[in-house]
């Protein structure tokens, strides 16, 4: 099991940039793809972006392509979300994920494929 740690969520007015952390600790970070999903209120918890276990592929959801970037850096076990010109659409509490299997070849998209998260942090854009 790894424990996850968000870090970087806060209010921003539209067309600002936030970038979000997540520390992780526990098993061997380097293994496993990581991702970023989001929930906003009233809603199911949706894909974001994730990122291979070497970060040689990344993968995002449509909406956020070309603003948002994830990143890693294993040597600090830490995986970033950078989120430039956000909308308010964009609000909603982010949470980091593990991926449950080790070394696979790309990343994952669904819930189901990541078996540890983070307790999420806050980004609110006002208009």
């Amino acid at each position: 099991q790894v424990q996850l740690v968000e870090s970087g969520g806060g209010l921003v007015q539209a067309g600002g940039s936030l970038r979000l952390s997540c520390a992780a600790s526990g098993r061997t970070f380097s293994n496993y793809a990581m991702g970023w999903f989001r929930q906003a209120p009233g809603k199911e918890r949706r894909f974001v972006a994730s990122i291979t276990w070497n970060g040689g592929s990344t993968s995002y959801v449509e909406t956020v392509k070309g603003r948002f970037t994830i990143s890693r850096d294993n040597a600090k076990n830490t995986v970033y979300l950078q989120m430039n010109s956000l909308k308010p659409e964009d609000t909603a509490v982010y949470y980091c994920a593990a991926q449950r299997r080790a070394l696979t070849a790309v990343a994952g998209h669904s819930i189901s494929d990541f078996s540890s998260w983070g307790q999420g942090t806050q980004v609110t854009v006002s208009p």
